[in-house]
């Protein structure tokens, strides 16, 4: 079997557990006028659940593919993929979810999002780094003003 196959079936059984989790016992807690309203705390990891089991099954079925074009991925072979550019963007993940606290969301995101294009061969700095500032301020703008949830925009020597 492919190793698509084989992270699909991983993600299949990934998938049915947090689905069991999501319908069976994350609604038995809740408070009685809870269960009135239209929407759980539950209605999304059950539709999440649900695309993560149909797109698991898509791929273990062989829908997705129509003609194959390049041989499936030969976990002999790796040496002949990407592996620095695969390691590099994991070590910068890290990095930035260590240095989002002290350094703060706007800073950090934007670092994150030069750095990991830099990283997938983008060398348009002109274009890189007023996109990523946009997108950050954008994100940090929805989930701040609109989601109402904190992020702390600057680094903490600042004191916000």
């Amino acid at each position: 079997m492919a190793l698509d196959r084989w992270i699909a079936l991983v993600l299949l059984g990934i998938c049915l557990i947090y689905g069991y989790t999501a319908w069976f016992t994350m609604d038995g807690s809740l408070a009685p006028f809870m269960r009135r309203n239209p929407i759980w705390p539950s209605t999304f990891p059950k539709v999440l659940s649900v695309l993560g089991i149909v797109a698991s099954m898509i791929i273990l079925l062989g829908f997705e593919k129509a003609e194959p074009k390049t041989p499936d991925i030969d976990y002999r072979k790796l040496g002949e993929y990407k592996l620095g550019q695969a390691i590099g963007l994991l070590v910068l993940m890290v990095a930035y979810a260590l240095c989002l606290r002290p350094l703060g969301f706007l800073f950090s995101t934007a670092a994150f999002l030069v750095l990991g294009s830099f990283i997938l061969g983008e060398r348009k700095w002109h274009i890189m780094i007023p996109v990523a500032v946009t997108a950050t301020m954008i994100v940090w703008y929805l989930v701040q003003q609109v989601l109402g949830i904190f992020l702390r925009p600057l680094p903490s020597m600042f004191g916000v």
